[in-house]
């Protein structure tokens, strides 16, 4: 393939977002390439997010990539809640019109998109190795990169950042122009792959005083857990026994629910934060996913943000194609922060609902349990819950205030 020095789009960046975009704007007829830093090996390898909302789900049918998916994924019709040796399942379709979650990890999801990038023959470079993006503020900006060992230029109309909260291309917006919002949490999750099946149908989210646990699954031959540890914890320190006696405990509830242990394969700690940057648009030169905004995975919505993100974005693109208007580009930044934002309370209120505190008092901890019974009683409580985390329409922001 000839190394394109002129594109419409340049997307830098390919993972789930990246990727995704450059699907519907080929679709569309709107000219792309993608430039990756990674090798495709490291790229179809790297672990992250494993729920699919609706809304994503629909996205990935919508532009064909979804056979696999379709085939391979776990439906969840919603997840398990337990705290105080109790038990709670939280319906989604039932409270949500028919909304539901899928499991699919991120890195099937980016095997799918890149062979169908490949397949269209496709502009799909990887290690290419973005160093500056420069000219936003004018109709003609830059990436500049190396790839095979020489420096390149793409002249692009626009160009998309899908890089990551480490990416180049935010810097081209002047430091002045952004608005930074972000927390760390005082806590980490520890999270392990297992090669055994899970013993569980839908996911778990204990609430414990020894601290948070969360059972998930990549397949159904292979475990997903995660436990809350301090910030800083070495996973070397713990012994495959003390991991699995740990999530015994934090999970334990009255009856005769069982925890299955098996070979631990992958283990890692994942510090936690909010991130959220502002504007997503300035000039010629846009982010996306987690070039602007990360939250704490508790409530399973990076990928899906990253991908409500571009199907916003992916829309605007083609109406700007076909009629030059720059409305919908114009009006990208505010309509997707409004969901953003109502993903980042969600997720903050899963989390500090959740978790435990270094500092946490008894009353914090009546407040976490008033909460968690709450949703158990209350139909609307529950709704609240079931609608954001099976996804809200892309578009829609949802209404103010904690789910309650």
């Amino acid at each position: 393939m000839t190394t394109p020095s002129r594109t419409t789009v340049g997307i830098v960046g390919g993972g789930p977002a990246g990727l995704l975009l450059a699907r519907v704007l080929h679709q569309a007829g709107v000219d792309c390439v993608v430039l990756e830093a990674r090798d495709r090996t490291y790229v179809e390898q790297r672990q992250r997010a494993g729920i699919l909302e609706q809304g994503t789900v629909d996205a990935l049918r919508a532009c064909g990539a979804a056979e696999r998916l379709d085939r391979e994924g776990l439906v969840h019709d919603g997840i398990e809640l337990r705290w105080n040796r109790r038990r709670h399942r939280v319906d989604f379709p039932s409270l949500t019109g028919g909304r539901r979650v899928w499991v699919y990890a991120q890195t099937e999801v980016v095997k799918d998109l890149i062979a169908l990038r490949l397949a269209d023959g496709a502009p799909l470079l990887f290690d290419a190795q973005v160093t500056a993006v420069t000219g936003a503020d004018t109709d003609r900006p830059v990436v500049q990169y190396t790839h095979e060992g020489t420096a390149r230029t793409l002249t692009c109309d626009y160009v998309v950042g899908c890089d990551g909260f480490h990416g180049v291309v935010r810097k081209a917006i002047p430091e002045g122009q952004l608005h930074t919002f972000e927390r760390v949490y005082p806590y980490s999750w520890f999270g392990i792959l297992a090669d055994v099946p899970p013993s569980c149908d839908e996911l778990i989210y204990a609430h414990s005083p020894r601290g948070f646990a969360l059972h998930s699954m990549r397949s159904p031959t292979v475990s997903r857990l995660y436990l809350q540890v301090p910030n800083g914890t070495d996973p070397a320190s713990w012994s495959d026994q003390e991991i699995w006696d740990e999530l015994e405990t934090r999970f334990a509830v009255d009856g005769d629910w069982k925890l299955d242990r098996g070979l631990i394969t992958q283990r890692a700690v994942l510090p936690m934060r909010s991130f959220v940057t502002e504007p997503m648009r300035w000039g010629r030169v846009l982010l996306a996913g987690d070039a602007a905004h990360i939250v704490p995975p508790t409530g399973a919505k990076g990928l899906n943000l990253a991908a409500s993100d571009v199907i916003v974005l992916a829309d605007a693109f083609t109406q700007w194609a076909a009629t030059g208007t720059t409305d919908a580009l114009d009006a990208y930044s505010d309509t997707c922060l409004k969901r953003i934002w109502r993903a980042e309370h969600f997720s903050w209120f899963m989390t500090t609902t959740l978790h435990t505190a270094p500092d946490q008092s008894a009353f914090d901890t009546r407040l976490q349990l008033a909460e968690l019974d709450r949703i158990a009683t209350s139909p609307h409580a529950a709704a609240e819950l079931a609608e954001n985390y099976a996804g809200l329409p892309v578009g829609r922001a949802g209404a103010a205030g904690r789910p309650v």
